[in-house]
C-alpha cells in the first residue's frame, strides 16, 4: 500500500499498513533477517504514531518510552508526530521519537 505517505492515510488504511507491516516483520524474524525486522519495526511505529492526536503531547512533560522500562522523556517541543527532546539521565543530546512509543 505504500504509494501514499501516512500523513495521507486514513485511519483504516493505516490500520491495514500496519497489519501488513507486521507480517512482513514477522516473516522476517522467522527467516533470521534481523536488519529488515528492525525497518519494519520502526515503519510500524511510525505509522501508528499517525493515528494518534499529537496535541495530547505537550512541551516540558516527561513521559516514559514504551519498550525501555525505567527511561524517560522530556519534549522540548513537537515537530507533526515527532516529539522533540532529551532522555532524562542521559547524555542530553536532543533526539526526536515518534510519539507512539511515549506513554504517561
Amino acid at each position: 500500500m505504500q504509494d501514499k505517505r501516512y500523513s495521507d492515510m486514513s485511519e483504516l488504511e493505516l490500520k491495514q499498513e500496519i497489519g501488513s507491516l507486521q507480517e512482513k516483520a514477522r516473516k522476517a524474524e522467522q527467516m533470521g533477517m534481523v536488519n529488515e525486522f528492525a525497518v519494519l519495526e520502526r515503519k510500524i511505529l511510525l505509522a501508528k504514531s499517525y493515528l494518534l492526536n499529537p496535541d495530547e503531547f505537550k512541551a516540558g512533560e516527561v513521559y516514559e518510552i514504551e519498550g525501555d522500562p525505567g527511561t524517560y522523556f522530556k519534549i522540548d517541543y513537537m515537530n507533526g508526530v515527532f516529539a522533540w527532546g532529551f532522555r532524562l539521565g542521559a547524555n542530553m543530546k536532543e533526539e526526536a521519537l515518534p510519539i507512539s512509543i511515549l506513554k504517561k
